[in-house]
């Protein structure tokens, strides 16, 4: 018998007699003999948490999981099946009751046969292969254009900007467009549930058929182009509603007319009944839409950045959506009417709308310009996008990934969404209701005495958006000066290298900076501690101070999970980097080890070019350092995994909204004073007690409690 060569290089283990016969698995030949599969990884796993890892590294149907044994009688060896084809992913984990559990593979016997003497003793190099027929073909290398670090960043998440600018825009004004409509404000709470619903079932669909997507484009632009057009198209639609039905169907109000956001709106004729309709539809279309952009939009900057540029990546992000917010909120408190005149149609909603669908359009094209993507060849799950498959097989096979996936999720993007999904709870109060607190909190303390508005909407409206501005600049301030002072788990040395004699200086700043798990904890418990006052805010400064406060918390909570969920999914699917790098993991006794086959090599597997240049300054590429491998951010399954988050990120505000929903009915079950001035005084509802919206921040100030909670677990796993 012949030792295999490479395999001392592969694994940090004494050497071992590898026997290789017809019915050697394939995946293990490529990792000995480089054979050009795409990818495989070997790795000494000793814990039990570690090798749950490893049963889930794809699609259950096109992964083999496999292990070495050198503890056979004869001492040659012997490969053991860990999970079965079909990837059954909850007997993923071979141990029970300290012995080994599995099937060894007889080099003579093809069929497996069950292999009762394999126990904990042997040295076990787990890996993942796949066959030719499941494995998935990739072509080209993913990039950005520009000259600057910086410019390929902006470039990179510019389309952050633009929807934020949306998200502003609905926010601020659609709901008293919605009341202008004739839709009363329990009807028009309901309506909003389209955001939470659409980001529950559109984000996880959407991200893994983007995973699986053929296009030569790449997997993710193409859904984001056509879904920012779908957006456009939404969001017009929905502001000009009334002029769109009235030409329809020739009848119903003078379109000329610009109706107060505080109609007194009588009852709905049928005319009424379908402007409401086409509303309603319109802000569902939208708002699906956005969560398709939004979600392909968060997978592009996990496919596109290496993994020691990940944490950046979604700093830029959380910067460029900041200030689409800022701009948003701004806009929404400056009268457009009369700055613009008859431009973008004849009200204020109207023209943020026209404006907000051009700032989608122009940052999302300016991304899709500038980044280039792989192209994935063919699918892992057979032919080309599934071709072979039905409609409804494909669905099927969706939602069956995607509850599989739920079901194992490895136990650190686990343990992110916890820490996502109870900090949600808490952050969704205040993202509905704050600025109508703010206003609520002026009218009952801060107003003169007699004072009369004609649009007591309106009024309030604009002290919300005066408030929110405020936290956008923050937000803003935030974004650009935390990441500064957060150190990365990927950056072990200067990238400058300081003066000798100030070296030791800097490396003590450096090695003092907190890392991002750190931060994350801080800004829930800073959330927690400004809404813990909430219930005490007797006037509109101090209510907008703690609105104000509240950016600095917010930044971290576009930023921390972005970070790192990008960071996990890279290691699953990346290398060497990805590996030996844990971000805030024990270290392991043996050295892990991983070969990238072609990981991002173009199609062919002969250099057509000759001999490589080194990487063009004025290209974000995978390149390594010091002839050191890059650690590739392949991000195979990025999709999948972010519309997962998105999960843990929509069922908190639907709780949240039942939570609130009880909130106001325990305590203000009444009509509101300051907004249904048209109803009887009996119909009010007191105002000597607390604020409900108040309290309800004061309950979402506990659920982030428990996130900051959920948070420091993350550094013990």
């Amino acid at each position: 018998m012949k030792r295999k060569p490479g395999i001392l290089s592969l694994v940090s283990a004494p050497s071992h007699d590898v026997r290789e016969s017809n019915s050697t698995p394939l995946w293990w030949k490529a990792v000995v003999g480089n054979s050009g599969l795409p990818s495989a990884s070997l790795k000494e796993r000793n814990s039990q948490d570690e090798k749950r890892q490893f049963g889930h590294l794809g699609i259950g149907t096109s992964y083999n999981h496999y292990g070495y044994d050198d503890n056979d009688e004869d001492d040659e060896g012997s490969f053991i099946t860990i999970s079965e084809r079909d990837g059954d992913k909850a007997n993923g984990c071979p141990y029970e009751n300290g012995s080994l559990s599995g099937t060894e593979y007889d080099d003579e016997r093809p069929d497996r046969t069950p292999s009762p003497e394999l126990h904990g003793h042997s040295h076990l190099f787990f890996g993942v292969g796949r066959t030719p027929e499941t494995m998935a073909s990739w072509s080209g290398q993913p990039s950005v254009k520009g000259a600057t670090e910086t410019t390929r960043m902006m470039l990179l998440t510019a389309a952050s900007m633009g929807i934020a600018f949306t998200w502003g825009v609905e926010m601020t004004y659609c709901t008293p467009y919605l009341l202008s409509l004739g839709l009363t404000k329990g009807q028009a709470s309901m309506i909003w549930l389209a955001g939470p619903l659409s980001g529950l079932i559109v984000q996880p669909v959407i991200g893994v058929v983007s995973d699986q997507s053929t296009a030569k484009w790449g997997r993710r632009r193409p859904f984001m182009a056509i879904g920012s057009i779908i957006v456009v198209a939404g969001l017009l639609t929905l502001s000009f509603t009334r002029e769109i039905v009235s030409s329809l169907l020739g009848a119903g109000r003078n379109s000329d007319a610009t109706p107060s956001v505080v109609d007194a709106v009588s009852p709905p004729t049928a005319h009424g009944n379908v402007v409401i309709c086409v509303a309603v539809l319109a802000l569902y279309v939208t708002d699906f839409a956005i969560n398709a952009v939004m979600s392909c939009n968060r997978s592009l900057l996990v496919d596109t950045l290496p993994l020691e540029k990940q944490q950046d990546g979604a700093a830029w992000a959380s910067r460029m959506a900041a200030f689409g917010h800022l701009v948003g909120y701004a806009a929404g408190a400056i009268d457009l009417v009369k700055m613009l005149g008859p431009a973008y149609g004849d009200t204020q909603f109207k023209k943020l709308s026209s404006v907000a669908a051009l700032s989608i359009l122009v940052t999302v094209g300016i991304t899709c310009w500038a980044v280039t993507e792989r192209v994935l060849l063919k699918s892992a799950l057979g032919g080309p996008n599934g071709a072979a498959d039905s409609v409804m097989a494909k669905l099927i096979k969706i939602f069956r990934q995607i509850w599989s996936t739920l079901l194992t999720l490895p136990p650190r993007i686990q343990a992110i969404c916890w820490a996502v999904f109870w900090g949600w709870i808490g952050w969704f109060p205040f993202v509905v209701y704050s600025s109508t607190w703010v206003g609520e909190t002026y009218f009952r303390y801060d107003a003169p005495e007699g004072a009369a508005s004609t649009d007591v909407v309106g009024e309030m409206g604009r002290i919300g958006s005066y408030a929110l501005t405020t936290y956008s600049a923050m937000t803003v301030l935030a974004s650009a000066i935390l990441p500064l002072f957060v150190r990365s788990p990927y950056t072990d040395s200067f990238t400058k290298r300081p003066p000798a004699s100030m070296a030791r200086f800097v490396e003590l700043i450096d090695k003092s900076r907190p890392e991002l798990l750190t931060v994350w904890t801080c800004g829930h418990l800073m959330f927690a501690c400004s809404m813990f006052m909430a219930p005490f805010a007797r006037s509109f400064r101090f209510a907008t101070i703690l609105v104000t406060l509240c950016g600095i918390p917010w930044t971290v909570v576009t930023w921390a999970p972005t970070a790192l969920l990008g960071v996990e999914v890279n290691k699953l699917t990346g290398g060497p980097s990805a590996a030996s790098k844990p971000l805030n993991r024990r270290p392991s006794n043996a050295s892990p080890v991983s070969i990238p086959l072609g990981v991002l090599s173009t199609t062919s597997g002969d250099n057509t070019h000759g001999k490589r240049d080194s990487p063009s300054p004025r290209r974000l590429e995978h390149s390594g350092k010091s002839g050191e491998p890059a650690a590739v951010s392949t991000g195979e399954l990025s999709g999948i995994y972010f519309g997962i988050l998105n999960i843990y990120t929509t069922l908190p505000q639907l709780l949240g909204n039942l939570l609130s929903a009880f909130v106001f009915a325990v305590l203000e079950p009444g009509k509101s004073p300051e907004l249904a001035t048209d109803a009887h005084p009996s119909e009010h509802h007191g105002t000597d007690g607390p604020n409900a919206i108040a309290v309800t921040l004061f309950i979402g100030a506990i659920f982030a409690v428990v996130g900051a909670v959920s948070t420091r677990k993350l550094t013990r796993l």
